[in-house]
């Protein structure tokens, strides 16, 4: 039987828990806007450079994302059951791997910078501009995987607000710093690319330091550092279970996307440069179901941990409907944005052109990307269904859309516009396998032990 869900509380919870996420996203989405913006007023060349090599960061989020989304799905169920020392083992171990991601990330941008910008273009002024963010940004990477540690166990652990704040203020130290280096304000030097990769480090250093600070604070939890090399070896076994799939996810999710950048990069810079301010674009508007899928899984789990199955199962299935109408809310605002963002950016008449049709169809991608991360990355992970978000992927884009994109790239010479839209195919395209794979309702499960 269907348990009756309690709307008013059921409302005020998600917005209690969603709202803090969707300014975290919006907020962390504007430094990249901040960006575009502002390197869009020096020169098309130092905007399209920065984001290209942005997407070495893009990467390593999806690592550390995975790591911290799996130490989330079983905190929030530990959470739910009141167990606050797993928790703790959870914390620690998600500091190993993501300290040990950050460093390897670090090393690359650091000793690796060209090869990693051959990666997406071979214009020498991109890949020097791009080199030289990734030496200075480098050292920010190397901080940002032990703050994310920080801010996922803060959100499931009811402190989700201040998680939000202290990344909100980073971002916007960010902003503000950004528009001091890149344009020399109070007397320093003109920076351009270098001020951005400037200001970025000076905000993660910022972000760690108010963690670290808040960690110390009651009722808040914090690394054990005399076990911060041990652990337990069940847990690490439950963990792993749920971080492979996700890793695997990421990658597959992560290394496609860095894919699109690469093949459109490789269309020319007007391609670039168009696709560079849509995915500004989309990243700003994805905000409202990035905040929706993370409180959905937090609210899920937490029931699901607490052995209340069928309450679970029903605020499952209303997130999932919830996420339909996100998706066509979203569609709607970028279709009345696009004659907007194309006034704002500083292109070439061609790149303009190019972005008007990637906005266009944008629009239609937001309704898949809207429901897949609310369904998937949060419903099915809540409760530890984290396989079929890997095999989806592995299909839709690695077995449709980049192939497709390729093809049209480099062998049929298609247009710019037709390429794109085939990087958008996987997330529309997998919506009835998702809706179907959702009703068999095998995310609804408790995955916690008694310790």
């Amino acid at each position: 039987m269907m348990a009756v869900i309690d709307n008013k509380a059921f409302y005020r919870r998600l917005y209690t828990l969603s709202m803090p996420i969707v300014i975290q996203s919006l907020m962390l989405a504007l430094v990249a806007a901040g960006d575009a913006l502002m390197l869009g007023q020096v020169a098309q060349e130092e905007m399209t450079a920065v984001s290209l090599a942005t997407q070495i960061q893009f990467v390593q989020n999806m690592f550390l994302g995975a790591v911290t989304a799996a130490g989330g799905i079983l905190g929030a169920q530990y959470f739910g059951k009141g167990d606050r020392k797993t928790i703790e083992e959870l914390f620690n171990l998600m500091l190993r791997y993501c300290g040990l991601l950050s460093l390897l990330f670090f090393i690359g941008c650091e000793f690796l910078p060209e090869q990693l910008m051959h990666i997406f273009t071979h214009d020498r002024v991109l890949l020097e501009i791009g080199q030289n963010y990734l030496r200075i940004a480098g050292w920010s990477y190397l901080l940002t995987g032990i703050s994310q540690c920080y801010l996922t166990v803060m959100k499931v652990t009811d402190h989700v607000r201040i998680s939000a704040w202290i990344s909100s203020s980073a971002v916007v130290i960010n902003i503000v710093f950004n528009a001091i280096f890149i344009f020399g304000l109070l007397g320093l030097p003109r920076m351009n690319a270098r001020g951005a990769a400037l200001a970025t480090l000076v905000a993660r250093i910022i972000e760690l330091g108010l963690c670290v600070f808040f960690s110390f604070k009651k009722g808040y939890l914090r690394p054990v550092w005399s076990r911060l090399l041990k652990g337990e070896r069940w847990l690490a076994k439950d963990f792993h279970k749920q971080c492979l799939p996700l890793m695997g996810g990421s990658l597959f999710w992560g290394v496609g996307f860095t894919s699109y950048t690469a093949i459109l990069g490789h269309m020319g810079v007007d391609a670039a440069a168009a696709n560079s301010v849509a995915a500004v674009i989309r990243d700003l508007i994805c905000c409202a179901c990035n905040g929706v899928g993370s409180a959905a899984g937090i609210i899920v789990g937490n029931e699901l941990g607490a052995g209340n199955l069928e309450k679970g199962k029903a605020y499952g299935i209303k997130l999932k409907n919830i996420s339909w109408v996100i998706g066509f809310a979203s569609m709607a605002l970028v279709f009345m944005l696009t004659p907007l963002v194309v006034r704002m950016v500083i292109l070439s008449d061609q790149a303009h052109s190019y972005l008007t049709g990637m906005m266009l169809i944008m629009g239609v991608y937001m309704i898949g990307r809207c429901v897949n991360t609310v369904t998937i990355n949060g419903v099915l992970d809540g409760g530890g269904d984290t396989l079929f978000d890997m095999y989806s992927l592995a299909v839709c884009m690695w077995g449709l859309a980049i192939p497709l994109a390729l093809l049209g790239a480099f062998v049929f010479h298609w247009h710019v516009l037709a390429v794109y839209a085939c990087t958008c195919l996987d997330e529309v395209g997998k919506i009835p396998w998702v809706m179907l794979h959702f009703r068999k309702y095998k995310w609804v499960k408790d995955l916690t032990r008694q310790t």
